[in-house]
């Protein structure tokens, strides 16, 4: 007999070294025991973050459309919803409620850039996809094993999706959301995915064909900011993301490499992006802990904080009251100015994107919460009466330092004539440089939980998530949070 001395076939998937191959790679072999104890903490503090502003948001106008639209499309009963535990619907459309809801108020966190000519504070929102999707799929885990999904397992596969997304996000060209790609809903698809993937415990070729699946999905527009649109965008990221890992369970084939080459996403959604920035980085370190996260303290984009927090202070310092204020100017580059595009807001979803009623809410009120962030505040005649007194300014001096800040002056002159004057290049309060303590997230998550959750139950929520790694069940949190 002739032994048979064929060499057997090759691998396909031990060849490719692309973007793709090393997120599946980082994703199928990450686990908890991974993450050193500072990421640990920052995970954490984005957990109870992300749990917050999505409980905020389930009361939002946008989300009856989506109620009612996932409602009546019924199906099985595979995942809760934030907020109303009681409800059990497929895991994609849990994740589409889930992740809407949680970028509904603009109040989840904000991803730092690192990479050369990447705009300060311009990535994505990366916790929420990967949270919900997380989330989401837990419970479905659970429902189809009979047992529990634990803190350890839950919080590995939020790490991982948060991970790959921040990195996808500073490997494509930042020309991607100049251009009006809505980054959180894109690349926040990736997140997702690969969230989803870990909780589904995918080899790494499945979580290829998983993020080949999630590149045909990835959307979002920022024609839609200002409007529910926006908020859907998130939801759907953790939508798809959640469908691409079951599809990809149930073998659904895609490009194993679909974030890389000619074709691949990076190429055709920002062209110009440098995959060699992050490639051989998963991990080390994550991206929460450097460059770091903004944890926001006030419910708009990141961008107009620093100018929020400049009028607060300077009001402060000054001992001046809303009767005090006769004109604002407020003065900027267009990193900061292009995004905020509404002069004078007539809704709560435009106020998140207009400085005149951001700075006049805080001159107001001293505060820009979730009971600001309403129709009837906006349109109430000292707000609009103060919006009017509010303008922007174009400055090409502060244009010429650049794009690593966040920059902004401030100028206020009063009804007597006095002038003052405040920057706002400092580090903003939320920023990595100037985080907010773990005490001032548990105020906002009472703050957003305002109406819905009692004191004591929201101590609940933070005594469960400060030691989260020790949870039994992950899935009580669809219980604490439950509001009807």
């Amino acid at each position: 007999m002739t032994q048979d001395t064929t060499a057997p076939a090759a691998d396909p998937w031990a060849s490719l070294t692309g973007l793709t191959a090393a997120a599946s790679h980082f994703v199928a072999n990450h686990r908890f025991e991974d993450l050193n104890g500072e990421t640990l903490r920052l995970a954490r503090r984005c957990i109870l973050d992300g749990l917050a502003v999505a409980l905020a948001g389930t009361e939002q106008a946008g989300m009856k459309p989506i109620s009612d639209y996932i409602t009546s499309l019924g199906g099985a009963p595979q995942s809760r919803l934030i907020g109303k535990a009681s409800t059990r619907l497929p895991a994609h459309l849990a994740a589409l409620w889930g992740g809407t809801a949680g970028h509904a108020m603009d109040w989840d966190d904000t991803q730092l850039a690192q990479g050369p000519g990447r705009p300060y504070g311009l990535l994505m929102h990366p916790t929420m996809p990967p949270l919900v999707a997380a989330l989401t799929l837990s419970d479905l885990v659970a429902q189809e094993t009979g047992a529990p999904v634990d803190g350890r397992k839950f919080i590995a596969s939020f790490t991982a999706g948060f991970e790959v997304g921040c990195k996808i996000a500073e490997a494509i060209n930042p020309d991607h959301y100049m251009r009006g790609f809505h980054t959180s809903g894109t690349i926040g698809t990736f997140a997702a995915a690969a969230a989803a993937a870990h909780m589904l415990e995918l080899d790494e070729e499945a979580t290829a064909r998983a993020l080949g699946l999630a590149a045909s999905m990835a959307s979002g527009i920022r024609a839609g900011f200002g409007t529910m649109t926006k908020p859907m965008h998130v939801g759907r990221a953790a939508e798809n993301g959640a469908t691409a890992a079951v599809l990809a369970r149930l073998g659904m084939s895609a490009n194993s490499e679909a974030l890389d080459g000619r074709w691949g996403y990076l190429a055709i959604a920002g062209p110009g992006g440098d995959p060699a920035l992050v490639r051989d980085r998963f991990g080390a370190p994550h991206t929460m802990e450097s460059p770091g996260v903004s944890i926001k303290p006030y419910p708009s984009g990141v961008l107009t904080h620093p100018s929020m927090d400049a009028m607060l202070f300077l009001m402060q310092d000054n001992d001046l009251k809303a009767a005090d204020i006769k004109a604002v100017t407020l003065k900027a580059g267009s990193n900061v100015l292009g995004p905020i595009r509404f002069r004078i807001a007539r809704t709560e979803l435009e106020g998140k994107f207009s400085f005149a009623f951001l700075l006049s809410a805080i001159i107001l009120e001293g505060r820009a919460g979730k009971a600001e962030f309403s129709d009837a505040f906006v349109l109430s005649d000292a707000c609009q009466d103060m919006q009017n007194r509010v303008e922007t300014v174009f400055d090409q001096s502060i244009e010429d330092m650049g794009w690593d800040r966040i920059r902004s002056r401030i100028e206020v002159v009063t009804h007597d004539g006095r002038t003052f004057e405040r920057w706002a290049d400092e580090a903003y309060r939320g920023s990595p440089h100037n985080p907010l303590s773990d005490a001032e997230i548990e105020a906002k998550f009472l703050d957003c939980a305002a109406g819905l959750l009692s004191v004591d139950r929201s101590h609940q929520v933070f005594a469960m998530i400060w030691n989260l790694e020790e949870a039994p069940d992950t899935g009580r949190l669809f219980d604490l949070l439950d509001w009807g």
